[in-house]
């Protein structure tokens, strides 16, 4: 099993080492591969599975509560053993099993990638990390414990176009950055209920004592599953932490924002069984040396039936919400030479406000610092075999990310402004506090 020292990781962070090469114990040869078990194996476990698949692992194990929805999978990988319960699968195949992609839903990300690395399994888990900010603090410490290659999903961070524009940010094409604007058409499932639905028979397929996991016990309600359990804080993390870790990462990586002091949240639906209908948040990020302090504002959800977006006088007339440049989600920049507009799937941003010879300029003779990968599931598993670089989401780097998204939730959940101690990892306020963690049912915590 490849184990990797903490100085190792954090030396491997640093761009001049981007090139690091790991040694893992358990040497691969040229043919050999990694055996990875997917815990989730439909949904979005499916996609994770084939990445991991198409990036050169063995699929041996695989798990889903519900064994319709995995039983694409189970068909596809037909050598792979099935289980329900991700605790019987590492516990009868440890030996056998190197990694683990966790594809869940956000409740149950910490405590099944908690089990793994304890075992020693490197892990690939779904956005957001976790449920809450306390797990994702407990995950980077055991990652660290355990020397192992980590990934959070957000894929777009290995593509083209975040690296690429990450890359020109940093050199200055639009100057100094002191706002962000990021939005989303998110939630497209019900959210803002006052009340948890009623009784209803649980589906057939389901193992519901399985699918809750570490939550508290509900009774199942009418469509909690397959989808909208997103719109329930005791699964989910509303549109803020499904779409965050996707959006709001070019400006939180190439401003190298860290985590807020600031953060105050106005929303609309009730919001103490479920996320609000919709969320304006505004994040506060301190100075880091020369580069001032910054602004970070989220947009999700319709008010008054209209898109939540940044408004005209705030992107200089560029429409947002409405069949704009950017559609249905984006990002924006504001810097003191310029704004710059991006799309995680295209590599046509737009800069405004500068001249475009400039903005050529700095494209042309910007270098190419940051690895270009094939996908994140090749990058952790290239890592994970020994070879190329430490994985530019790893949880060192995506705890802290998704602390930031999350503290938005925990300032809407406390209905406060939230005053954030980052070394700390608590609020000033107690009413926001009991909301950083969650205690866990018996059996499934750590």
């Amino acid at each position: 099993m490849l184990r990797i020292s903490r100085r190792q990781v954090i030396k491997a962070g640093a761009a001049s080492a981007f090139a690091f090469n790991f040694f893992p114990s358990r040497v691969f040869g040229a043919n050999a591969r990694i055996a990875v078990a997917g815990i989730g194996a439909g949904g979005k476990g499916t996609a994770d599975v084939n990445g991991s698949a198409a990036a050169g692992a063995d699929i041996v194990a695989l798990c889903d509560v519900d064994p319709r929805r995995g039983a694409g999978s189970f068909k596809k990988y037909p050598k792979a053993k099935v289980f329900s319960d991700f605790r019987v699968m590492l516990d009868k195949m440890g030996k056998s099993i190197d990694a683990c992609t966790i594809s869940t839903p956000d409740h149950t990300h910490a405590v099944a990638t908690m089990k793994a690395m304890q075992m020693g399994k490197h892990c690939y888990t779904q956005k957001p990390l976790t449920h809450n900010v306390w797990e994702a603090r407990e995950l980077v410490k055991q990652a660290a414990a355990s020397e192992v290659v980590t990934q959070m999903g957000n894929q777009a961070h290995a593509a083209e176009p975040i690296r690429r524009v990450v890359e020109l940010v940093r050199a200055g094409i639009i100057g100094d950055v002191t706002e962000a604007h990021v939005w989303t058409n998110r939630p497209v499932w019900p959210q803002g209920m006052a009340a948890r639905p009623p009784k209803a028979p649980v589906p057939a397929n389901v193992d519901w004592d399985l699918w809750l996991g570490p939550a508290p016990f509900r009774e199942y309600g009418e469509g909690y599953v397959p989808f909208k359990w997103r719109g329930w804080w005791d699964f989910g993390t509303g549109a803020l932490g499904d779409m965050a870790c996707h959006l709001m990462d070019m400006a939180w990586w190439s401003l190298e924002l860290g985590v807020p002091t600031h953060v105050e949240a106005r929303h609309g639906g009730s919001t103490k069984e479920s996320p609000p209908k919709w969320a304006v948040i505004d994040y506060q990020f301190p100075a880091r040396g020369k580069r001032p302090p910054v602004k970070l504002v989220w947009y999700d959800g319709k008010k008054d039936g209209v898109q939540n977006a940044p408004s005209k006088e705030t992107t200089g007339g560029v429409e947002m919400a409405k069949g704009g440049r950017q559609g249905s989600h984006g990002s924006m920049l504001v810097g003191t030479k310029g704004k710059l507009f991006f799309n995680r799937f295209r590599n046509s941003w737009k800069v405004t406000g500068r001249a475009a010879d400039e903005v050529a300029h700095i494209e042309k003779t910007t270098p190419r610092t940051i690895p270009r990968v094939k996908s994140n599931y090749t990058e952790w598993l290239d890592a994970a075999a020994g070879k190329g670089h430490a994985p530019l989401s790893r949880f060192e780097i995506a705890g802290p990310f998704t602390e930031v998204v999350l503290l938005g939730n925990l300032a809407i959940r406390a209905n406060e402004p939230l005053e954030w101690d980052p070394k700390k990892g608590i609020a000033k306020s107690a009413r926001a506090n009991q909301f950083v963690r969650r205690e866990y049912r018996k059996g499934w915590g750590w």
